[in-house]
């Protein structure tokens, strides 16, 4: 077969072709990298009051109000919240998203949905029923409690979607050089969830330092808390602002943390062909404590505040439904969280295409796809409130 000679003109104007497609894939990318760099000093503004408003109280006046015995015992509650709080989340989200997604235990959708259900109730509903149900629970063991219930889900949800993707071949490895299913599990399977539980876990981290109403109801003092109690007994600007630039570094520290503990690596299967489903285990001895664990976990999460409600409204009685207050509070909160979903979703979509734009080489695959993360992120969101 002879080899045909490419005409000049033709790689000439192929040459411009490709030239005017990179200029006007680099449109598009500036247009999104100024609507994500608004986006982004529109979201740094609070951290700039609070520096605004430090620096008009003076060094003097601000390390009065920052280094003093309140903020030292609000980082005792704060740090005892997370250490406490976090490592058990993890346990139960982990338990949980490995029972429903690779054991045989019966009934598993219906389980894996009973896990996520608690993103519909509040957390602070979860503290008012289950202060009416135990009156006495106070503090922080009450404030562990009630978290880990209302915010497990946060962890479940990345966890179990992670178990779907594993390749099992990487744990019949494993088992093939002699290791027992534990074994396999902590040293095969959960370094793989790295990336998932990291990421719940700073969602929830987060949660913990921003919540307010729950630890109101618990009455377990924290610098959510404690700066709304400034604004509102005593009406002291500058010194809420010092426990919310405290508040900021802490949440500015989980995210260091977060980053380091996540590390640089990354999971991904090589070679050719496409990963098989995962044989489900067989549970065993251990069905019934399975069932067991799915079954509390539900009824404490779901079914406490359920029960509550369905009590106060039965002692209520028909005249607590006023239509006047009940059917506003509705339609304002419906409408606020529809507008807030759709602006949440304006506003992470740009960042969120720069960021799969940056791994892609800017494909224009990678928009629709971000978009429609967004849109999950969104949806979830609109669901829990």
């Amino acid at each position: 077969m002879s080899a045909t000679a490419f005409p000049a003109e033709s790689a000439s104007a192929l040459r411009r072709l490709i030239i005017a497609a990179k200029g006007r894939s680099r449109v598009p990318y500036l247009w999104v990298t100024v609507i994500a760099a608004f986006v982004s000093l529109v979201s740094l503004m609070p951290l700039g009051f609070i520096a605004w408003i430090t620096i008009q109280t003076g060094w003097e006046t601000a390390s009065k109000l920052i280094f003093r015995g309140r903020v030292g015992e609000l980082l005792v509650n704060t740090a005892l919240l997370e250490i406490c709080t976090l490592p058990l989340t993890i346990a139960l989200s982990v338990a949980l998203a490995w029972l429903t997604e690779r054991t045989d235990l019966p009934g598993a959708r219906l389980w894996s949905l009973l896990a996520v259900a608690p993103l519909a109730v509040p957390a602070f509903v979860h503290s008012y029923a289950w202060i009416s149900l135990v009156p006495g629970l106070h503090g922080l063991t009450g404030g562990v409690l009630v978290s880990v219930l209302a915010y497990f889900p946060f962890l479940y949800l990345p966890v179990a979607a992670q178990l779907q993707r594993l390749d099992p071949a990487i744990e019949d490895a494993a088992a093939s050089l002699g290791l027992n299913p534990w074994q396999v599990f902590f040293r095969a399977v959960l370094p793989q969830l790295r990336l998932a539980i990291c990421g719940g876990s700073l969602l929830v981290g987060l949660h913990l330092l921003a919540e307010y109403g729950l630890y109101v109801m618990i009455r377990f003092d924290t610098f959510s808390t404690a700066i709304v109690d400034q604004f509102q007994s005593a009406f002291n600007g500058p010194a809420a602002n010092m426990l919310a630039g405290v508040l900021v570094s802490c949440c500015l520290l989980l995210l260091v943390i977060e980053a380091v503990l996540r590390g640089g690596e990354r999971y991904a299967r090589v070679g050719s062909g496409a990963a098989r489903p995962a044989d489900r285990r067989r549970l065993g001895r251990m069905l019934v404590p399975a069932l067991a664990l799915n079954a509390a976990t539900a009824a404490l999460a779901i079914g406490v505040p359920f029960v509550t409600l369905t009590r106060w409204l039965y002692i209520g009685g028909l005249e607590i439904w006023r239509i006047d207050l009940v059917g506003s509070a509705f339609a304002q909160t419906i409408v606020l969280a529809i507008a807030g979903g759709v602006l949440a979703t304006i506003a992470a979509a740009p960042m969120a295409w720069l960021s799969v734009a940056r791994l892609v080489g800017c494909s224009g695959f990678s928009k629709p796809a971000t978009i429609m993360s967004a849109r999950c992120l969104a949806s979830s969101w609109l669901w829990r409130w």
